[in-house]
């Protein structure tokens, strides 16, 4: 059977994630999200949101839905932020992909996931700036958790609340990187199901922007 997958977080990374999937023939693609589609989401989100579409205030996943149901049938939307008391749902994925910056929201979720054995990927970025020239330096990370490796998941994810993210927030114009990430979680999830060769079998990758360096750790 063709798989149903969850993406949880339909911001920056989330929506790059959802543009790559329905490009592909899997059954369902469960969208999680209770944020309001705004003006800064529309500049970290693939395509183009006219003024009159911000102006109607709908949810980021119906506004997802509306535009990627064009080209997959099983997109489905739930408007609301998953929390202690309807994580229920996620029984019923084959796997999902987290892209929610909150450590502290990721907890009960992965603690969820990882007790049902649903493999999952979390992306996360880090940027800061450079003081003195005002240059952005950053990492994207890719962490997979599968049957055969789930051992480094508390080392390598951050579960407490988010570090102060105002450069995230402020520098708005880094859609490049939320879409790099999207891609090398997707390339990752690809190499899971016996798409693409995967020699390294990590769990764990970061590319670094000012060095261009993509590492692969926590080898399976």
């Amino acid at each position: 059977a063709m798989p149903r997958v969850a993406i949880i977080g339909l911001g920056g990374t989330g929506s790059y994630v959802l543009d790559l999937l329905a490009k592909t023939p899997i059954r369902e693609i469960h969208l999680f999200d209770g944020d309001t589609f705004l003006q800064h989401n529309a500049f970290r989100t693939p395509g183009a949101a006219s003024l009159d579409t911000l102006q109607r205030r709908i949810s980021k996943v119906t506004y997802l839905q509306e535009i990627y149901s064009k080209i997959h049938k099983g997109i489905i939307v739930h408007e609301d932020y998953l929390h202690e008391d309807n994580l229920d749902g996620l029984q019923r994925f084959d796997f999902v992909f987290l892209c929610i910056d909150k450590g502290n929201a990721k907890k009960p979720i992965i603690e969820t996931l990882q007790a049902r054995n649903t493999p999952f990927i979390d992306v996360g970025m880090g940027v800061d700036v450079v003081e003195g020239s005002g240059e952005l330096i950053g990492i994207c990370r890719v962490t997979a958790c599968t049957t055969e490796k789930r051992n480094h998941i508390k080392k390598r994810i951050s579960l407490s609340e988010a570090e102060n993210d105002n450069i995230y927030a402020r520098n708005i114009q880094i859609a490049d990187l939320n879409a790099l990430n999207a891609a090398l979680a997707v390339i990752k999830w690809k190499k899971l199901c016996g798409f693409y060769q995967d020699m390294e079998r990590e769990h764990h990758s970061t590319y670094t922007i000012n060095v261009n360096q993509l590492t692969s750790e926590e080898l399976a």
